[in-house]
């Protein structure tokens, strides 16, 4: 009988516990890195986790990187955000904020910048059946949806 209550209690205690190390893991899938293509560029995203738990994308590399006319890195010159124009086109940040909901399966709640545009919008992300990341940034519901294949 001893045994069946210790038991017991040790699954009152470690299931919460798995459970939630369950639900970390599944929102922790989109941690990783990304090849994209949008609007004539391809690049490599980096997805990671900040330390308050959301979600943060970060351009890594662009392919077509160079100014042509100055030889320099390009910079984010379309930002609204006239502090962040000089921000290397490698360390732009794509999104932010974006915290994992469990009930729909999905990241949302986030930012997405759009430095092609110079625009920011809403954003949720969820996974395809194909291993693809959609990532769809909307403003007042008109939207356009971009797939992040993992690296």
């Amino acid at each position: 009988m001893k045994q069946i209550t210790i038991l017991l209690l040790t699954t009152l205690f470690l299931c919460p516990a798995m459970a939630q190390n369950s639900k970390n893991s599944r929102a922790d899938a989109i941690v990783g890195t990304y090849r994209v293509e949008h609007a004539g560029q391809q690049s490599k995203v980096r997805v990671y986790k900040e330390k308050n738990g959301d979600y943060t994308a970060q351009c890594i590399w662009l392919r077509d990187s160079i100014d042509s006319a100055t030889g320099k890195l390009i910079t984010d010159s379309k930002n609204p955000d006239k502090s962040l124009r000089n921000t290397p086109c490698n360390r732009i940040i794509i999104f932010r904020n974006m915290q994992y909901n469990s009930k729909k399966q999905r990241w949302e709640d986030g930012k997405i910048y759009d430095p092609t545009r110079g625009i920011v919008a809403n954003c949720t992300c969820e996974f395809l059946q194909d291993g693809r990341l959609k990532v769809r940034g909307s403003i007042l519901g008109i939207g356009e949806s971009v797939y992040w294949q993992p690296l």
